[in-house]
């Protein structure tokens, strides 16, 4: 089904952006696996809404509550499930969605892959809403890798054409790749994100939005993991990736770039260092055939601007066949990327973590003194 993925990792994703809850089952976590609650409450806080003018003015606090699955302070092996209330919703800005299309919205499509019984209110299933227990699973996942040694981090690229500087692919550290989560935006050059956050509020003044591109990177992968054809990394990676609203677009390595280079240009020539092989650049992204090379893993994702803005648009009665203009009220982002971000870096956890465990059976959780305890009687 649409709403689940995974192969040995499962993870099911539930609710509407205004039911009374969203929530996700994780299925195949290792056992013994101690999660950090308070490391999680901050990862899902960089998704959170409300924070300043850059975001949705809606308020929630995110907060899980796990339901089953953990005990006695670690993961018990069993399907973990999690809920998130949804607390602060305003259905009646959506009342007339029920008709009437948004530009860049799903309210056409969705009426005619559900027949008309889809819940509209919020985007319904269709919402950003829906990334939450996506960060939260991911969040997870990024803590079972970091413990054995991967770091998963991303930055901002850029924002309405102001740009970051990028990831160095051959030489990021961890330490450089986790630090633009420490900020209010994402980036590496403050003075980039300066002019990020000043591009961003010239849109919201103007009832309109802007979008951009998130840099993400893996260290630590294992050479060797991946397969070819359907399955590889860029394949699992973007299948989750796809399932952010509002992404457009993803490349790996130097993507795009690639086709307008010679070959002797772009092949990346392999070395040997401290008995080690790798590789001299990274235009493949670490991943070739599908298989990680042992370099740190590259892509970028691309955001569409916010569909909902409050200029008047042009659209139709998609129920009575009719032409309509509208303008939309309520709550939005003036540029999702921000917030979008996390997001990805919870994707590409939640990935990785799934590709490993596939390939190299599953991966046990250090055991904790708590859980020896418990295993002993």
């Amino acid at each position: 089904m649409s709403s689940m993925w995974g192969n040995k990792l499962r993870c099911s994703i539930f609710g509407e952006s205004h039911s009374q809850a969203i929530g996700v089952v994780i299925d195949g976590l290792p056992a013994g696996f101690a999660i950090d609650f308070e490391s999680l409450r901050q990862f899902q806080a960089r998704r959170a809404p409300g924070k300043n003018r850059m975001s949705t003015a809606r308020q929630e606090a995110d907060f899980a509550n796990v339901l089953c699955g953990f005990h006695n302070g670690v993961t018990t092996g069993t399907p973990l499930c999690a809920v998130i209330e949804n607390t602060n919703t305003r259905s009646s800005d959506y009342s007339q969605f029920q008709t009437l299309a948004r530009p860049g919205h799903a309210d056409f499509t969705g009426f005619l892959r559900y027949h008309g019984f889809n819940d509209i209110r919020g985007g319904g299933h269709f919402s950003g809403r829906l990334t939450a227990p996506l960060v939260f699973a991911g969040g997870i996942c990024k803590q079972i890798l970091e413990s054995r040694g991967i770091t998963v981090g991303v930055h901002i690229a850029s924002i309405a054409g102001v740009s970051d500087m990028p990831f160095d692919p051959v030489s990021l550290t961890p330490d450089t790749l986790l630090e633009p989560a420490k900020k209010r935006l994402a980036v590496l050059d403050d003075a980039a994100g300066a002019l990020m956050e000043t591009e961003i509020e010239k849109a919201r003044l103007d009832t309109d939005s802007v979008g951009g591109v998130v840099e993400c990177a893996i260290l630590g992968m294992p050479a060797g993991v991946g397969s070819p054809m359907f399955d590889g990394i860029e394949n699992r990676i973007a299948s989750l990736v796809f399932g952010i609203p509002a992404v457009k677009g993803l490349e790996f390595g130097l993507g795009f770039a690639a086709s307008g280079l010679r070959g002797s240009e772009n092949n990346d020539p392999f070395v040997v260092e401290d008995g080690k092989i790798k590789t001299s650049s990274n235009h493949h992204g670490g991943i070739l055939g599908g298989i990680s090379s042992g370099m740190p893993i590259i892509f970028r994702v691309a955001f569409k601007p916010t569909a909902s803005i409050s200029k008047q648009q042009q659209t139709v009665d998609f129920v009575h066949g009719t032409p309509s203009d509208l303008v939309i009220t309520g709550r939005h982002d003036p540029c999702i990327v921000p917030r979008g971000a996390v997001c990805v870096e919870a994707a590409a956890a939640l990935a990785v973590l799934d590709l490993l465990m596939e390939e190299r059976g599953e991966i046990p959780a250090p055991h904790t003194e708590e859980a020896e305890t418990i295993s002993r009687g």
